[in-house]
């Protein structure tokens, strides 16, 4: 630390101390500071009243806004204040001057104030040896070739730190100018031998220097390149000057006369012609080399691409129709009415804007092919666009044009695949869009699908408007719930239910097994698959709503007879039974009778729906010693949990007329859980059947066999209606249920329930719990009548 003639040694003791947050101020630096903190303006006021240098350390945390003592760094620099100046916000700014360096003993603090307990740091003054001027020359040296390099140093910097003696001094000279980290400078700080700095100093000077020949090297580059590319547009400009004269057009300009004729020969509206013809002139001014060049041509390629005039003749015959309907699937009655409809409409009124119908059903129930199936009983060109997972609206509205590499979206993107204006275009899972900060793709498609806005369609890469009035679209999803509610509202819903047993057996003979035996390579003879082993693969290898696992499953049959028939084992055709089946496709996955349909106590069977179609939900209850409490578990979601508890008060509230015990709620902790944890479960159909599996456990008797149940419970005890009936009671039935209990509303729902399940199954429909219970238990007597 330099002698100053009015301090002392002692003087710098104890002095205020100011933490700064991202800068290291070093000895004779002459620094401006903008001080705000009611801690630092105090430290500085102190300062000034008690007319004592002020301590600058630096904050290892620059975010820390009220650093203490394990924060700090334990060097810093004693600084007098030169000049303060008061702001109009409340701030202060601080002139200071370092002075030395200080390391600090102890922290103290007296309130507002900081104060640091310091011992200076004398600089050496000892004379320099060969090797520590050669260490100085070539620090001043590479100092030099820096401010060469970097501009914004003045050459008299450079003139000041040569002419200082000291390389203590000449050091934190030029540690000044460096745009070094916070921690580097700290590191400089700390460093007391000026030789050993002066070595740091001299390894971070080659840094930078290398660092700014790099930099140098790229700017000299690119200056290159934009000369040349200037230079190359000169010539070609003189170049297609020169072919004009001499006659030779078609030899000097053949790419952008082929581009201009490709522009006049497509059908455009006016508007969109002319701005073609705006940017085909600008892609002639253009350098062929510039990134932008690329840009411009690529979108009059689109321009030029996509289909503006073309489209196909509808052809809608009724009967052909439904032939192609009834030879592409099976079933599905009221879904092909309703297409049937919708073709009938069409063809009455050509220019009737339709609804925009939305399948909606279990995978592997025929979505997607229903589309293709109408749009070839239309005549219609088919393209099918994957919404699942998309989460950023340039997906659907495309990219601006300000980047190399930008698209349209993916609407203009399959009007160009499909190179006609009239597709029947298919949106396939649109529940499934999600959206995050760039954007909320569901909105971009509200002006897809709203006929009253899609004939200006609008993509941020065309910028221009694009009619999609005579696109006939179809939607499908999985679940009606997951569809954002703007799009809901502009869509018709045509759900498809899942398949019975007997649906599936006729699907497997008419489509499933000639298609994998087309796949496999053999001929319809070669296997012959019985009624017996057709059922066994459809109940101890399949469960579900679609038939996808099904078509898996006779995909591995015809796997294991084509190998026989290539290593020789196989010369006639196999006959596949029942148990040919299990030989071939290993033990059975699902067992044979379900487990459901068998009578426990504390056990009632539910009924729900999911997205893959409806299931059955074994709801287990026991009863515990203990306090009264209500345990609900299964990784249930808040609707279930709240039937739960209704159901629980429903019990307390009618423990005597139920002949349970009427203080069980303060004797025993009852725990009802529903298996598969790993499953969320949620919807407003399982109350009826939590009261049957607590009543059942209250009770230690077990309800009737092979009864399901659905429907909700009031605290009144009143059965309300639910949805999804008919996959609830599909579910039911392949579960081997015989009696379903139903709420008396949903009577209504039963004509949709397939023919061969009504005649295998008893319903029961009711209005109160009072009438489950005594479904589930036929021997139990009631005490009395409730109201």
């Amino acid at each position: 630390m330099p002698s100053v003639a009015k301090n002392s040694a002692t003087e710098y003791f104890k002095i205020p101390l100011l933490p700064l947050k991202d800068a290291v101020i070093f000895p004779n630096m002459v620094v401006p500071l903008l001080v705000g903190r009611p801690q630092s303006l105090a430290a500085v006021q102190e300062a000034l009243t008690t007319q004592q240098p002020i301590f600058l350390c630096t904050q290892k945390d620059g975010q820390e806004e009220e650093p203490g003592a394990r924060d700090m760094y334990r060097v810093g620099v004693a600084a007098n204040i030169l000049q303060t100046l008061r702001m109009p916000d409340g701030t202060m700014k601080v002139v200071v001057e370092g002075l030395g360096r200080a390391r600090v003993k102890r922290f103290t603090m007296n309130e507002p104030v900081m104060v640091a307990q310091v011992e200076k740091i004398e600089p050496s003054l000892r004379p320099l040896t060969k090797k520590q001027s050669a260490v100085l020359r070539t620090a001043l040296s590479q100092f030099e070739e820096y401010t060469r390099l970097n501009q914004r140093i003045a050459h008299e910097v450079v003139n000041t730190v040569q002419s200082l003696a000291e390389p203590d001094v000449a050091a934190d000279t030029m540690c000044a100018y460096l745009p070094l980290k916070v921690e580097e400078r700290q590191e400089l700080l700390e460093i007391l031998q000026p030789v050993k700095r002066l070595e740091r100093i001299s390894a971070l000077l080659m840094r930078e220097i290398e660092l700014m020949q790099i930099e140098q090297d790229v700017r000299d580059r690119v200056r290159d390149q934009i000369e040349r590319g200037q230079r190359e547009h000169y010539l070609q400009e003189q170049l297609k000057a020169i072919h004009q004269e001499l006659g030779n057009r078609e030899e000097g300009v053949d790419e952008y006369t082929e581009m201009r004729a490709l522009i006049d020969k497509t059908w455009m509206p006016k508007d969109v012609k002319a701005k073609a013809k705006q940017e085909m002139l600008r892609y002639e001014r253009m350098p062929q080399l510039s990134p932008e060049s690329s840009v411009v041509r690529s979108y009059l390629e689109w321009l030029v691409e996509v289909p503006w005039k073309k489209r196909t003749k509808d052809s809608i015959d009724l009967k052909k129709a439904k032939e192609v309907l009834d030879g592409d699937h099976y079933g599905l009655e009221k879904v092909k009415e309703r297409i049937l409809e919708f073709l009938a409409v069409r063809k009455l009124s050509k220019n009737t804007k339709g609804p925009i119908l939305c399948l909606v059903g279990p995978p592997g129930v025929g979505k997607t092919s229903l589309g293709t199936s109408i749009a070839e009983a239309m005549g219609r060109k088919f393209v099918r666009v994957s919404l699942g997972g998309i989460r950023d609206e340039s997906e659907i509205r495309g990219h601006r044009r300000t980047y190399i590499g930008a698209l349209p979206g993916r609407i203009i993107q399959s009007m160009k695949k499909v190179g006609v204006k009239n597709p029947l275009f298919m949106l396939d899972e649109i529940d499934k869009m999600s959206n995050d900060f760039k954007g909320d793709p569901a909105s971009a498609l509200l002006e897809v699908l709203d006929p009253a806005q899609n004939t200006h369609f609008s993509d941020h890469f065309m910028e221009v408007d694009y009619d999609l009035s005579e696109v006939f679209f179809i939607a499908t999803a999985n679940s009606e719930y997951d569809i954002p509610y703007a799009l809901h509202d502009r869509m018709e819903i045509v759900r498809l239910p899942g398949y019975t047993m007997l649906e599936k057996a006729a699907i497997a003979k008419q489509f499933l097994l000639p298609r994998q035996l087309k796949s496999s390579g053999l001929k319809p003879g070669q296997i012959s698959l019985t009624k017996d082993g057709l059922d066994r693969v459809l109940q101890r290898y399949t469960s579900e709503a679609g038939v996808r696992e099904l078509e898996r499953q006779l995909a591995a049959l015809c796997r294991k007879v084509a190998r026989k028939v290539v290593e020789g084992k196989l010369k006639k055709g196999m006959k596949i039974n029942a148990a040919k089946v299990e030989d071939l496709l290993g033990p059975p996955i699902y067992s044979e009778i379900k487990e459901e349909a068998e009578a426990h106590v504390g056990v009632a069977i539910g009924m729900a729906w999911t997205q893959v179609g409806g299931d059955v939900l074994t709801i287990e209850t026991s009863v515990l010693k203990g306090k009264g409490n209500l345990e609900l578990s299964g990784q249930l979601g808040d609707v279930m949990v709240e039937s739960g508890e209704a159901a629980y008060t429903w019990l307390r509230a009618n423990a005597k007329a139920l002949r349970i015990p009427t203080e069980f709620h303060k004797s025993a902790d009852i725990h009802v859980h529903v298996p598969e944890g790993a499953t969320p479960k949620d919807g407003p159909s399982a109350g009826v059947a939590l009261v049957v599996s607590m009543l059942s456990a209250l009770r230690g008797k077990a309800p009737r066999a092979a009864l399901s149940m659905t429907g909700e419970v009031t605290l009144r005890g009143r059965v309300l209606p639910v949805g999804g009936i008919k996959e609830k009671v599909i579910a039911a039935h392949r579960a081997g249920m015989k009696d379903i209990i139903l709420p008396k509303d949903n009577q209504k729902d039963l004509p949709d329930i397939p023919k061969e399940v009504q005649n295998d199954v008893n319903f029961h429909f009711v209005e109160h719990v009072d009438e489950v219970i005594a479904l589930a238990f036929p021997r139990a007597r009631r005490a009395k009548k409730r109201t």
